[in-house]
């Protein structure tokens, strides 16, 4: 089922790339009955969505490797990293974003220097997509600290 013109290297970037989608819906779904367990529930919605949108990314990336001929497969499934605290988990999450970013960098590069328009342009678009997710942890992580660091000096008065 393998198209003849499949570069390699795109499928690779998309093996890896489901794995870690996947990983990522995984751990913040995971993340997020969590924190409800902890009774943050507005912090346990915010992490379903993000669990959400980390599923919308492995169904294109299905869609994707099923146009261009072959199976998904993600086989490299990395465990889920808990914590005892909030901020601990963004921490986990801003680890997985920044894996991500990393990645579909190194795909949209891979696909301009050869001259693959419509490959670069999908990577690209998850590649904007976890930026902005990167982005939004950072701030997240900022707030949750500047709040514990305030709550941490009127406790010692």
């Amino acid at each position: 089922m393998l198209y003849a013109n499949a570069d390699q290297w795109v499928l690779g970037y998309l093996g890896r790339a489901l794995s870690l989608e996947m990983t990522a819906v995984q751990q913040y779904a995971t993340h997020a009955k969590l924190v409800s367990a902890w009774g943050l529930t507005e912090d346990a919605s915010k992490l379903h969505e993000e669990s959400l949108e980390e599923m919308g990314h492995v169904e294109r990336v299905i869609s994707r490797m099923l146009a261009l001929g072959v199976a998904p497969n993600a086989s490299m499934l990395r465990p889920v990293k808990l914590g005892t605290s909030l901020s601990e988990l963004l921490y986990a999450g801003a680890e997985l974003e920044k894996d991500l970013v990393e990645l579909y960098s190194q795909a949209v590069h891979h696909c301009a220097s050869n001259g693959d328009h419509d490959n670069r342009k999908f990577f690209e678009g998850l590649l904007i997509e976890e930026q902005e997710h990167d982005v939004a942890l950072t701030a997240w992580i900022k707030r949750l600290e500047t709040t514990e660091s305030a709550q941490a000096s009127r406790a010692t008065f």
